[in-house]
């Protein structure tokens, strides 16, 4: 292309005067984030490795922050507003699978080259995953004692443990709209983690009869599976890549590694939602 050509292109209102404005690169912080790879090992791989864990964290702090917003909204009674941010979760969940395909391009030989600059740090002391788990209702008290050593993460951590989960606050939902919910359901240690009830599944199953009368609810069920869902795929994504890059060794975080992970893959966030599929 000749010099004549290329100066057609460039468009005289672009600005290029960032003396006292701030530029894309202020506005993202960029200057933070991309001076936030330190590899302790000076292999090669190492950067796809923090990268991929960072990156990750991002999605995830986004989750939480839409969750926490659809779970305001369930509880004010006003579900639409959920729906857009219940679905952006999914979306945001398989940004978070696929992350799981660039990582196993790493192979067990080249992880074993900076495996040991871990020491004990690991994934299973991710708080945001945590937190995650927590908001969808996932509850276990002992996982606390990771975050003993940051007392305000501890407080934050205790404090959602004892909240209602997501689950908690559309079980409530559902009684709200005069749906026969046993009040056990609607007043227990939210600490605990959530055991499936009949009164709720059958709450669940007169929705999925009755659409046109209940839309809405349905609607939000639905938003529900989409969430567990992909959240069953990133636990088993999870897994199989771990599985693929160190077999069955022990986590760095002292877990039993594939073991454990695929032990997790047996829990249900939303059971009565899966178990109403086999009534209909």
């Amino acid at each position: 292309m000749s010099q004549h050509g290329k100066e057609k292109q460039w468009e005289s209102n672009i600005h290029t005067n960032f003396n006292n404005e701030m530029t894309y690169g202020d506005y993202l912080q960029l200057d933070t984030i991309l001076s936030s790879q330190r590899r302790l090992s000076g292999h090669h791989d190492e950067l796809l490795f923090i990268i991929i864990h960072q990156a990750s964290e991002l999605w995830m702090k986004l989750i939480l922050h839409e969750l926490e917003a659809a779970i305001s909204s369930i509880e004010e009674g006003d579900l639409e507003p959920a729906f857009k941010k219940l679905a952006r979760v999914s979306r945001v969940q398989e940004q978070l699978i696929q992350s799981w395909s660039v990582l196993s391009t790493l192979t067990p030989s080249e992880y074993m080259q900076f495996r040991d600059k871990l020491g004990h740090s690991s994934g299973f002391q991710s708080w945001q995953n945590r937190l995650i788990e927590f908001t969808l209702g996932h509850k276990k008290e002992q996982v606390l004692a990771v975050y003993e050593h940051q007392p305000e993460l501890y407080r934050r951590l205790e404090k959602a443990l004892h909240r209602p989960s997501l689950y908690d606050v559309s079980i409530q939902a559902l009684a709200n709209r005069g749906l026969p919910v046993d009040p056990s359901c609607l007043d227990r240690d939210w600490s605990q983690d959530y055991q499936a009830d009949k009164s709720v599944e059958a709450a669940w199953l007169a929705v999925y009869r009755d659409v046109k009368k209940y839309w809405d609810l349905y609607e939000l069920a639905e938003k529900l599976v989409d969430v567990e869902d992909k959240q069953q795929q990133w636990r088993y994504n999870h897994m199989k890549t771990v599985e693929r890059i160190i077999g069955y060794k022990q986590g760095t975080g002292g877990s039993s590694g594939v073991t454990y992970l695929k032990r997790v893959l047996d829990h249900r966030f939303f059971p009565e939602l899966w178990n109403l599929r086999t009534q209909l």
